[in-house]
């Protein structure tokens, strides 16, 4: 470990990391031999058993349709779906629980998004900025929209360190942007960007901006006020929540002049058949019933990763991120893939003379869950001159013992391959 790290501070964060690994049954499952070292986390997390037992209870005590019902489990079930999505609108910082729309997931509340926006905001000639490192679900429906509705599809380019190119970035920048849409942190590299300066930018130009969280909110505390953005999105199922479940955050007013983007039951106000209207946010948005028990269960691994602290939170996984790097700097041709001084616990890389592919299927044998490819992040892994990668992503209950593991199975994988 480096000198900046003292070993009573290795001490500590073992026994921390020691309690928070009993929360995760998944990692004293004994069925696989080799263990499980699950580095896979910036695809999806375990659970924890929070929100296991939140997922079970609810279908054990409370499950009914909401909104819909005057009987008892209704009213029950529609109270625990409305506490849910108060909860992660502080969680998230917002000013009002109407601001916070279930979608399910990241990639649908980009479409929503692009959908609901493209319906009377946009106008032929306009401009819509993204950068290099988007994922392809922040990168694809803007696309889709630019050439539905005539608009100039802009992307940002990066540095040689994997961050954003501001330089490049207020170039960009003019009287016909009308929508700037950038990754909170990247999945493949890492790069937390500095949105709270992009946002004063955009703000000049009289542009929106939205943010894909999808990275975000299990690393590091989010205030969408305070970032000044007019959208944010997350999705549950990489902070330890279910698959299926995700937000939309967006300001009140601009989500109340969106046209909606699924029509059914409960998002009309009144419905004849000459017309129908629409109510407002987020009811317009939620059309048929919800991912009730998904929304719960990630309001409750919210609150799981509120227990834990940011604080704690972050010293881990920065430990684990320069133990990472330290090791991973060792292994003879291998490149990193970005290399910001502001990142998220996340190593994507690749070795001279050696296909990721190939590293990962010897990593596999060896018990190390990685992933390998594009990480569905094409551009930039184009941008970087390479058709793929292998990353390695943390979560809370990774250990410095299991970032040794990867490093060992790597250099066992080199051998293996080069006889």
């Amino acid at each position: 470990m480096s000198e900046m790290t003292s070993h009573q501070d290795i001490v500590n964060d073992q026994k921390w990391v020691s309690s928070v690994r009993d929360d995760f049954p998944f990692l004293h499952h004994h069925k696989y031999n080799p263990p499980i070292a699950y580095l896979d986390n910036g695809a999806s997390s375990q659970k924890p058993k929070q929100v296991l037992e939140c997922i079970e209870n609810f279908y054990r005590e409370k499950y009914s349709n909401v909104h819909r019902g005057t009987h008892l489990l209704s009213q029950l079930a529609t109270t625990e779906f409305e506490r849910a999505r108060n909860d992660l609108a502080k969680f998230l910082g917002a000013s009002s629980e109407n601001e916070i729309v279930f979608t399910r997931g990241l990639t649908e509340s980009v479409n929503l998004l692009a959908s609901s926006l493209g319906d009377g905001y946009f106008s032929s000639g306009d401009e819509i900025i993204v950068s290099m490192m988007e994922h392809h679900s922040n990168f694809v429906p803007w696309q889709m929209l630019c050439e539905k509705k005539g608009l100039a599809f802009k992307v940002c380019k990066l540095t040689d360190q994997g961050e954003l190119d501001l330089d490049h970035f207020q170039t960009l920048l003019s009287e016909k942007t009308k929508l700037v849409s950038l990754v909170h942190a990247s999945n493949v590299v890492g790069t937390i960007n500095p949105i709270e300066q992009v946002s004063k930018w955009t703000r000049k130009v009289g542009a929106l901006l939205a943010v894909d969280g999808a990275q975000a909110p299990h690393h590091f505390s989010i205030n969408v006020e305070k970032l000044g953005c007019d959208f944010y999105m997350c999705t549950g199922h990489k902070m330890y929540a279910p698959t299926g479940i995700g937000v939309l955050w967006g300001r009140e007013e601009l989500l109340n002049r969106m046209q909606p983007y699924h029509g059914g039951g409960e998002m009309v106000e009144h419905v004849s058949v000459q017309v129908s209207t629409y109510k407002n946010a987020p009811a317009r948005f939620e059309a048929g019933t919800p991912n009730i028990v998904g929304a719960v269960a990630m309001a409750r691994a919210a609150k799981y990763i509120q227990d834990l602290g940011y604080e704690n939170i972050l010293r881990h996984e920065n430990l684990l991120l320069q133990h990472a790097q330290e090791k991973l700097m060792q292994v003879e041709g291998l490149r990193m893939i970005g290399q910001s001084s502001s990142k998220v616990a996340v190593c994507s890389f690749v070795i001279d003379g050696f296909h990721p592919h190939d590293l990962a299927t010897i990593l596999d044998q060896e018990g190390i869950a990685v992933r390998v490819g594009h990480h569905c992040a094409q551009p930039l892994h184009t941008y970087y001159g390479v058709e793929g990668s292998l990353r390695a992503s943390f979560g809370v209950y990774n250990t410095l013992e299991e970032v040794d593991r990867l490093f060992e199975a790597i250099q066992k994988a080199k051998r293996m391959l080069h006889s």
